[in-house]
């Protein structure tokens, strides 16, 4: 198991954009075989704080997230344009 902690500030003005953005990866990570889960939260007093918790069954298969189509069209492509990804960080479970 392996888990993966991002979190993007949208550009001021953007939020509904990258709700959008974030609606349509999210239906589409979630079809990929090795996810375990993908779930896109909004902070309560931030508006413009996202924070995305995704959950792979192993490193092969966020590699292969990380290759998809859909990845590469919202994450690396779409997103950038109105958030900034400040962070991301891997994590792998104890015991």
């Amino acid at each position: 198991m392996v888990v993966l902690a991002v979190t993007w500030i949208a550009k001021a003005g953007q939020e509904a954009e990258v709700t959008s953005i974030f609606s349509k990866l999210t239906e589409a990570s979630r079809q990929e075989p090795g996810c375990v889960a993908f779930q896109v939260h909004r902070h309560k007093t931030e508006a413009l704080r996202f924070f995305i918790y995704e959950e792979y069954k192993d490193d092969a298969a966020l590699e292969a997230h990380r290759a998809t189509a859909h990845f590469l069209q919202y994450a690396r492509k779409e997103l950038p344009r109105v958030a900034d990804r400040v962070e991301g960080v891997v994590y792998e479970p104890l015991g």
